[in-house]
């Protein structure tokens, strides 16, 4: 697809690597480089309401940044989380790190406040119920853990058959629990559970190689899968079967994020870049997003006008997609 100029025109890149990216992909360029991190930046989120992203890396740390200037907020959130889950409130974050903790952060203070300690190891994923009542984490344990925000507990402990848990996900009634991973055989990646009681609902086949990243449409009615074998997948959550393979990426599908601007997908990729989808007939929508290393982690703001990915370049990035949304016939679309 050729390149939108409106994407050209609401960018003002201030990175030196500008001219490259327009060569390779003219028009698409980041709108602010958040240079800081000293190791791969390992997952990002908007921050509802406040123009303001967080990230967190394999520097042992958690930063806040300004959306509009590019610079960091106060200090580093010292910790060993690389995965981090914001709230459905935006009040709270949850971290999960090498050790096998969690920690629960206040967004206002900075301040942890609340941390847990049963994983043995690698904390892989970590995701909150709708109604923000639990987290659940999943780890290189094999377990997936349901810990429960007023007691601080653990109320469901899943033996998931796993060497390692890389995604957990509740579904958006959060009566189920979707994980995903590494086995030995390669043909038990996704497993679906019984969010009550920890029961095996299904084994979804299709995948040949782990899972890195799962996401459920929010009215529940779809999960999405990324995962080493470069493929993108899309199930049906009543019958459980494939919908869609979404091919592009030619290395590992590392991340994945749905946006509230109707049904669209993000994904990152080892292969350096990011790619938008149309989860209705599993296209891809305009250009990649060029990146001169692996990309990690994606995530859409709140509106679903702006994406930030994490690379391996120890930076993230913005970008702004409302014109190429627009050119696609997808712009505010059932935003929420």
């Amino acid at each position: 697809m050729a390149p939108d100029s409106a994407v050209v025109a609401s960018c003002n890149p201030r990175m030196s690597l500008a001219a490259a990216w327009t060569q390779e992909t003219p028009g698409i360029k980041p709108c602010r480089q958040f240079e800081g991190h000293t190791n791969w930046v390992t997952d990002v989120i908007h921050l509802p309401g406040k123009q303001q992203i967080m990230t967190s890396s394999f520097d042992d740390s958690l930063r806040v940044w300004n959306l509009q200037s590019g610079k960091q907020i106060g200090n580093d959130w010292g910790d060993e989380g690389s995965t981090i889950a914001l709230s459905p409130d935006g009040q709270k974050v949850v971290s999960g790190g090498p050790n096998g903790d969690l920690k629960l952060w206040d967004t206002t203070t900075s301040k942890v406040i609340a941390e847990w300690t049963e994983h043995t190891i690698y904390v892989n994923s970590v995701c909150w119920s709708q109604d923000g009542g639990r987290v659940m984490s999943g780890s290189d344990d094999g377990t997936a853990r349901v810990w429960d925000m007023e007691s601080g507990k653990t109320v469901l402990a899943i033996e998931t058959g796993l060497s390692k848990v890389q995604a957990v996900v509740y579904s958006p009634d959060m009566t189920m629990i979707a994980t995903g991973g590494y086995s030995e055989d390669l043909k038990e990646v996704i497993k679906i559970w019984d969010a009550k009681t920890g029961k095996l609902i299904t084994n979804l086949k299709g995948h040949t190689d782990t899972v890195y990243c799962l996401a459920w449409t929010a009215d529940g009615s779809t999960l999405i899968s990324g995962s080493n074998d470069y493929s993108i997948r899309t199930w049906n959550t009543t019958a459980w079967q494939q919908i869609h393979v979404l091919t592009g990426h030619t290395s590992v599908v590392s991340g994945i994020s749905i946006s509230p601007n109707g049904p669209i997908l993000a994904s990152a990729s080892w292969d350096n870049t990011a790619r938008l989808w149309n989860l209705e007939n599993g296209l891809p929508i305009g250009s990649p997003f060029q990146h001169t290393d692996s990309v990690e982690c994606v995530s859409f703001s709140t509106n679903g006008k702006l994406l930030a990915t994490g690379c391996w370049d120890r930076n993230a990035y913005s970008w702004d997609i409302s014109g190429i949304l627009d050119k696609a016939g997808l712009l505010n679309q059932n935003v929420s």
